[in-house]
């Protein structure tokens, strides 16, 4: 079983936007997938209760019931789980990152995003250094150089990896959680879903699978 690791030092990044998008786009693949929700706040969980489609599973769990909750995933046949974790809550980020094959860091290009970048470098060392790639969130449909820039500056300033693929501010992310679905549901011929899409292969690609 492959585990994916969503955290980041503040909310309003879109680490559940990401979690979901890629786990829907891991169920339409064929996958057995699951969500572990570590938020308080239950985002995640709250959205599969409107949810009609079974895959994926959210699990609503502690923090210091990670571990447990990963191996009753994994006796259940799931290969492909993400984990969902609150803004500001170092323990959830370490954990989680710790457990991970894979870290993905959502940040927005703007400075108090970036800022937080610093602290996450930090939580990742005590975590162990595993793989991890900042996602740029937000991005204006238009403003590909912007975002080339703020990939730039991320890399040489906070001394990350970026990946390849960034999200743009698009209305079906905000439309899509109150149906329970994800953006590629909504709209199968959006730009959000090839953007998810490419996001999905690039996380695969990263994990061997």
């Amino acid at each position: 079983m492959f585990k994916i690791a969503i955290i980041g030092q503040k909310g309003g990044t879109g680490k559940t936007t990401v979690t979901l998008g890629l786990a829907v786009e891991a169920a339409r693949a064929g996958r057995a997938v699951a969500v572990i929700d570590l938020d308080p706040q239950a985002n995640a969980a709250n959205w599969k209760d409107r949810r009609e489609a079974e895959n994926p599973v959210v699990v609503s769990a502690q923090v210091s019931r990670l571990k447990p909750t990963l191996k009753t995933i994994e006796d259940h046949g799931v290969d492909l789980v993400f984990i969902d974790t609150p803004g500001r809550s170092d323990s959830a980020a370490i954990e989680a990152a710790r457990a991970a094959d894979l870290v993905l860091i959502p940040v927005r290009a703007q400075v108090f995003d970036l800022e937080t970048l610093a602290g996450v470098r930090d939580l990742l060392r005590v975590a162990g250094d595993p793989t991890a790639y900042v996602v740029l969130n937000g991005v204006h449909p238009q403003s590909t150089k912007g975002a080339e820039s703020a990939k730039e500056l991320i890399e040489s300033t906070f001394g990350f990896k970026v990946a390849p693929v960034h999200l743009c501010t698009r209305s079906v992310y905000a439309e899509a959680p109150t149906l329970g679905q994800a953006p590629q549901e909504v709209d199968p011929t959006s730009r959000a879903r090839e953007e998810l899409q490419q996001l999905y292969m690039f996380t695969c690609n990263n994990v061997g699978l």
